[in-house]
């Protein structure tokens, strides 16, 4: 059975947004599968839309108490770090987006966009009519605003960037990230519940300048600088010693490669599958 982890990864944490819920997602639904007395026809499709459906029930379960600043859990995309099937996971920002969605909603999009879906194999997997589907395809897709349309997985080359943005922090150059941001440049930071971050959502180009290094002056000069995947998009990783303490993703403009938001991830919770 855990042979399936690797397939049914994607599927649970795509629409969950956690590593942690969609493992136990999947746990839940390889349990119950392990006490049934008959064996479907195809296992596999069997148990992709079993944890789909439970993936759908937990996430609104999540979203009555979860904070409207929480941000995803940050899964490695380095080919060297992970074993499951990355070519699957959505970006981080779209991860971010999608939380404007209903589960529902949610689901229907990234069988749709993430695993090319079609509408009826959509309305088997989750036992709607192919009216229902499309609509709630179609109001996703409007409440993202075509925002999703503009995020690509990225090259290794915008590590450069990610470099140079560095150089200017720990230089305290505010003019030279004044050059690295879009001028609509959003930032993010969660915490969790042990971590007070310093500003939990911020956006313009001098003020998230400005406050990207103070934080650097007051709490990571000591850290330790790693450039890495996550969710196929270039992230800075802020170790003290050998402990990860601070995960920056970023997302750069499809069209000048300027910095469009920065999402910054304290909670050593959502840390510890780094």
């Amino acid at each position: 059975m855990n042979n399936y982890y690797n397939t049914l990864f994607p599927y649970a944490y795509n629409i969950l947004g956690s590593a942690d819920e969609a493992y136990d997602a999947i746990q839940d639904v390889l349990l119950k599968y392990s006490q049934k007395d008959s064996v479907p026809d195809n296992e596999k499709n069997y148990l992709i839309r079993g944890v789909i459906n439970q993936s759908i029930n937990r996430k609104r379960s999540i979203q009555k108490t979860e904070s409207l600043d929480a941000l995803p859990q940050p899964v490695s995309t380095s080919y060297s770090d992970v074993s499951v099937e990355i070519k699957d996971l959505v970006s981080f920002s779209l991860l971010i987006l999608l939380e404007k969605l209903t589960p529902k909603e949610r689901a229907v999009f990234i069988l749709k966009e993430a695993f090319a879906y079609s509408h009826d194999e959509i309305c088997e997997v989750l036992s709607i009519s192919s009216d229902n589907a499309r609509k709630l395809l179609s109001r996703a897709k409007a409440k993202l605003n075509q925002r999703h349309s503009t995020l690509k997985k990225v090259s290794g080359e915008q590590f450069i960037k990610l470099e140079v943005f560095t150089q200017a922090l720990q230089s305290g150059n505010l003019e030279q990230l004044h050059q690295l941001f879009h001028k609509d440049i959003e930032f993010r930071a969660d915490g969790g519940d042990s971590i007070k971050v310093v500003q939990k959502y911020l956006k313009g180009l001098r003020e998230v300048a400005s406050l990207v290094v103070d934080v650097y002056q007051r709490f990571q000069t000591s850290y330790t600088i790693r450039y890495r995947f996550i969710n196929h998009q270039p992230a800075i990783l802020y170790y003290d010693n050998t402990v990860l303490k601070v995960c920056q993703v970023f997302e750069l403009h499809p069209e000048d490669q300027t910095i469009r938001s920065i999402n910054s991830i304290l909670d050593p919770v959502k840390l510890r599958k780094i």
